[in-house]
């Protein structure tokens, strides 16, 4: 059945079943009453069901419907799955009206309001409804900012207005001019060799902007333009990018990202010539073979340091956004390492490609094992694994529960260990912790009990304190969620975290 202009409440997996498979089209939003910005989605929805009524819009409460939220793969909110002849098409995680609209038009077709007026960000036709909510939350937002940047430092709003252009897409390039207007020569090569990888990205005229202009300087470390971004991290400017699509390397990076690609005019790919630098998955294929000194060179090379990094650039100038992020690890994990340049010998650098089976830098290896790149060494760091992996190596002493605890507990003046994460809580204590603490301005770091059982049930312990969340300044608890709504209440909440 249909919407007819309504949202329906969701209340078994059997209700939702048979709803998708009487429709079309359809698309399920899973909620939390305690979540802002799933109430701010909610209302572009309601709007959504108005403007595509002969789809269903279908709402469920995550914490009260798990067996529905775990079948979908549910773990933070706002979150919209989208299903078209009762089979799920599409997911939306995250508070983004103009991608939601977008997807709905894309699984429910056009809206029934002919000739919307429609801002480019959205790209469908969307009716007037939505619309004027989009533009009423876009007004609400840019307030909150006007706000945040007059109480707060203008310099915290620069980079945070830097932050949100380098993620606002996979791949993006702050450049002089337009991509179709370049003005500077750097820019338009760039731009060309995008285009010859086929990969769709944004970009950002640094002409228009002075404020941005010298700020990414600053934000990335890098001095010149243009700068390419990938996932968030630099790859570098016109000579590394011009390098690293001459070797393959580019497209090495994009698809071990997960970059969709569609290379213009490729040759290879419409004649299906043999002799491809790189097979389906980006790996070298093999005309490139390693003669036995060449293996032993680069075995000699990956077995010198019991930790072993090849990167671009050295630790104290990396040359790539991911090996600098890698280092970082490394260097804030205070584990001793070895590393080798790979700019600075082609032959070791394309080498190593064929040798490790692994197509892109940087490359971790401990004890002479690939561990992998520097997304690999993040996931790692994160759930502690690498620190695990490097005591069971010997390469590090192994850590007790109680050390890590402590490690945890001092990583931040102001610690938050929680269920999720600040951006995407997931449970309603930990979303009102996190809130009274951004509302009183205080900075701070947290950590996800669901994600580490160990530390999980550790912790209860450690601090004999039987739940979460639990807030720690200067390494003592604080209290959890009632004790802090109490002191946000009373005022002590800022003065005690700045003692």
């Amino acid at each position: 059945m249909a919407s007819g202009g309504a949202v329906r409440e969701v209340r078994s997996p059997a209700e939702l079943e048979a709803a998708v498979a009487g429709v079309r089209a359809a698309a399920v939003h899973f909620w939390a009453s305690w979540c802002e910005a799933s109430k701010q989605m909610d209302e572009v929805f309601a709007h959504l069901a108005v403007d595509f009524p002969h789809a269903a819009f279908l709402r469920v409460e995550a914490e009260e419907q798990p067996e529905i939220s775990e079948a979908h793969g549910v773990s933070a909110v706002p979150y919209v799955v989208f299903y078209k002849e009762g089979k799920i098409v599409d997911t939306l995680e995250g508070a983004n009206p103009a991608s939601l609209a977008n997807k709905v038009a894309k699984v429910a077709g056009p809206a029934s309001v002919a000739e919307s007026a429609v801002p480019a960000s959205l790209g469908v036709a969307a009716g007037p409804a939505v619309l004027e909510n989009i533009q009423k939350m876009a007004q609400q937002n840019g307030s909150s900012a006007a706000e945040s940047t007059n109480s707060g430092s203008k310099e915290d709003a620069l980079n945070k207005r830097l932050e949100q252009l380098v993620n606002s897409h996979p791949v993006f390039l702050f450049m002089k001019g337009t991509p179709e207007q370049p003005r500077c020569g750097f820019s338009r090569k760039v731009v060309d060799i995008l285009k010859q990888e086929g990969v769709k990205f944004g970009s950002f005229d640094i002409l228009t902007d002075n404020d941005v202009r010298e700020g990414m300087k600053k934000f990335s470390n890098w001095p010149t333009f243009p700068q390419l971004y990938c996932k968030g991290e630099l790859l570098g400017g016109c000579d590394i990018v011009i390098a690293m699509h001459d070797s393959g390397e580019l497209k090495d990076v994009f698809e071990e990202h997960n970059i969709p690609l569609k290379p213009q005019g490729s040759k290879n790919e419409e004649a299906g010539e043999p002799g491809s630098a790189t097979d389906k998955g980006g790996a070298v294929a093999e005309p490139i073979r390693l003669t036995d000194a060449q293996k032993a060179r680069l075995e000699s090379l990956i077995n010198s340091s019991p930790v072993m990094v090849f990167i671009k650039g050295t630790p104290e100038e990396p040359k790539c956004g991911f090996s600098g992020k890698l280092l970082h690890i490394l260097k804030q994990e205070n584990i001793p390492f070895s590393s080798f340049d790979i700019l600075s010998d082609d032959e070791v650098r394309q080498g190593l490609k064929v040798f490790s089976n692994w197509p892109s830098y940087p490359q971790l290896y401990i004890k002479g094992e690939l561990v992998g790149g520097s997304d690999i060494v993040m996931e790692m760091h994160k759930s502690g694994e690498l620190k695990k992996v490097l005591s069971e190596k010997g390469v590090i002493p192994k850590e007790s529960l109680e050390d890590r605890l402590k490690s945890l507990i001092s990583s931040a003046p102001v610690m938050l260990f929680m269920k999720g994460t600040p951006d995407a809580p997931r449970c309603g204590f930990s979303s009102k912790v996190v809130n009274a603490l951004k509302k009183e301005g205080v900075s701070f770091g947290s950590f996800d009990i669901l994600s580490d059982e160990e530390v999980r049930q550790g912790l209860k312990t450690y601090s004999n304190w039987p739940t979460f969340p639990q807030l720690y300044y200067k390494s003592e608890l604080i209290g959890g969620c009632d004790i802090i709504l109490e002191m946000e209440k009373s005022g002590e909440l800022k003065s005690t975290l700045s003692e």
